[in-house]
């Protein structure tokens, strides 16, 4: 059986302490919901399941986030919902859960999500930092030789290993903000973009529609004069995603579901993988995981005319080129995390949204969806333009 996204949406990203540090996380999930439940028109009681991705589940992000988005949302309470945590593939994860249930004809209509306040549960929250505590055994340590697996390691880690030097990163990450910029001023964000009510600093009110990082005024120059994050290193800040609040939501229906309620396919889910590697280099993983879902899928990278390759940082979606062999006009095309922010556990339902919609309005067909994961874990999806 086959399985259709029919509604794709995000928030704007939000900086850290920024447009929309002063909603909950919950509230801001629920807006999601009841948005792609009101875009489609189906009776919100029909939604058989609803799927969040969410990694920092503590404080205002704890005590099952899906479930409680679920009470703070339109939909009946009939509705059950469940949170998963795949690290940084959190809501595409979701959304493979989801189509896997569509698929497996044991559900007809499930809402895939994302949220995280990286303003409110700060990155790292849910761990007893002061305490001595770590997730990581003693038999961890010594099969990897490695006290904390570290992602900042891992991306200088690849950055060495596919010759990437600092300059290139830079330019990287510059071209990701000149991206977003031109998307956003052209209105290529218009279609996936839920608008969210904020209150600025003065008392007025106003509607949130605008990615908050993208900078205007990056330059090669500023983008030279950021200090790098690790000692004898090539990345910085301005070569990182940057820290941000997001939802993000994706409904997911099956052929049975299209008929009976009338609903319009917007695409067909067509390869779900994920895979793990090397949990040290880390976020390495998606090279080799886009190897294994291109071989399913029976195709060649050249098959596919769009990519969104999460901007962890700069060196994975640069190695991700070189391995692929992949044209670098495809990627990303309206800006990555850099300058976009990476809402971790709303990003990759975020992404979903920006590629279902890139790939439509510009008529085209397939797209592939990939990110690093702690751990050493990566997701891919690939998906038919409809």
């Amino acid at each position: 059986m086959a399985a259709y996204i029919v509604e794709a949406v995000r928030t704007a990203s939000g900086r850290r302490n920024g447009r929309l540090a002063e909603w909950h996380p919950v509230d801001l999930a629920a807006l999601m919901l009841d948005t792609v439940v009101a875009r489609t028109g189906i009776d919100p009681a029909t939604v058989d399941d609803v799927v969040v991705g969410c990694v920092t589940q503590a404080g205002e992000q704890s005590v099952q986030i899906g479930r409680n988005a679920v009470l703070a949302s339109g939909l009946p309470v009939s509705v059950p919902a469940v949170t998963i945590d795949r690290q940084c593939g959190s809501s595409q994860q979701a959304i493979h859960f989801a189509a896997q249930a569509v698929m497996a004809g044991t559900s007809d209509i499930i809402i895939a999500a994302g949220v995280e306040s990286m303003t409110r549960a700060p990155m790292g929250s849910a761990r007893l930092r002061d305490s001595g505590v770590s997730p990581l055994t003693s038999s961890i340590r010594a099969r990897f030789g490695i006290e904390e697996f570290s992602q900042f390691g891992g991306a200088e880690m690849i950055a060495k290993k596919w010759d990437l030097t600092r300059d290139m990163l830079d330019a990287f990450g510059l071209e990701s903000h000149r991206r977003a910029l031109a998307a956003t001023t052209s209105g290529a964000f218009a279609r996936e973009l839920v608008p969210v009510p904020v209150t600025l600093a003065d008392g007025t009110s106003e509607l949130h529609l605008r990615d908050e990082g993208i900078r205007a005024d990056a330059t090669p120059e500023t983008m030279a004069g950021v200090k790098l994050l690790l000692e004898g290193g090539t990345i910085t800040a301005a070569t990182s995603s940057q820290v941000a609040d997001g939802a993000s939501a994706v409904m997911i229906v099956s052929e049975r579901a299209l008929k009976q309620y009338g609903l319009t396919p917007l695409a067909r889910i067509d390869t779900l993988v994920v895979t793990g590697g090397d949990p040290v280099i880390m976020l390495e993983e998606p090279l080799y995981a886009t190897d294994k879902a291109l071989k399913r899928a029976g195709k060649t990278i050249a098959d596919i005319d769009l990519y969104e390759v999460n901007e962890a940082f700069a060196p994975v979606p640069m190695a991700w080129l070189r391995h692929t062999g992949a044209d670098p006009d495809k990627l990303n095309v309206n800006g990555g995390a850099i300058a976009l922010g990476h809402p971790l556990g709303a990003t990759g339902a975020k992404l979903m949204a920006t590629l279902v919609h890139g790939l439509r309005d510009r008529g085209l067909k397939w797209g592939l969806q990939t990110m690093c994961e702690g751990g050493g874990l990566a997701n891919v999806t690939i998906i038919e333009a409809l």
